[in-house]
């Protein structure tokens, strides 16, 4: 995979983060900042570390699994392993600012 290629993929893997949500808040895990990493080798296998807002989130199961299916579903990506993680712990600094002006923390 040429530089372009990764970068146009990678650009592409953002994109669809921004499309899973948590279903009891109304912002995309990608804006909430819970994407940790996102490693993109040149083979098109994907590693992406994420976290949850609470380690005890009843949906852990369902946003882990629709993270991986929607990645693995992006031509180029030839598997995608997800790690759910809690190092660093969470909290809401590491939204965005338009995530933070959605649910009233500015």
């Amino acid at each position: 995979m040429t530089a372009e290629e990764k970068t146009a993929l990678e650009t592409r893997i953002v994109e669809v983060l921004k499309t899973v949500f948590d279903p009891e808040i109304p912002v995309d895990i990608y804006s909430l900042g819970l994407i940790y990493k996102i490693d993109l080798h040149d083979d098109g296998a994907l590693d992406v570390d994420m976290t949850l807002t609470a380690p005890a989130c009843p949906m852990a199961d369902f946003i882990v699994d629709d993270v991986r299916q929607r990645l693995e579903a992006v031509t180029g990506i030839t598997s995608a392993a997800v790690n759910l993680v809690f190092e660093p712990e969470w909290d809401r600094s590491m939204m965005s600012d338009e995530a933070k002006t959605e649910l009233g923390f500015d």
